[in-house]
């Protein structure tokens, strides 16, 4: 387990870059050109940005990015 000591302004920095990358590979796998591996591999960062993302964000901040059983 690793820990990380960050003030009020960096929290929030990182909680937004956390959001527009889950924004941005919402639309992409939305993208019909985009290979089913590569879908997947989003799929597993999504996951992965979404954990972070909870421990950063907001309860009603992170239901926004809850993601669903057809798209994610």
């Amino acid at each position: 387990m690793l820990g990380l000591l960050i003030n009020e302004m960096e929290q929030k920095e990182l909680e937004y870059l956390i959001k527009r990358e889950l924004e941005e590979i919402l639309m992409d796998i939305e993208d019909s050109r985009i290979d089913k591996n590569v879908k997947e591999a989003m799929r597993k960062r999504y996951k992965t940005l979404f954990q972070l993302l909870r421990r950063l964000a907001s309860e009603k901040e992170c239901l926004k990015y809850i993601p669903k059983r057809v798209q994610i």
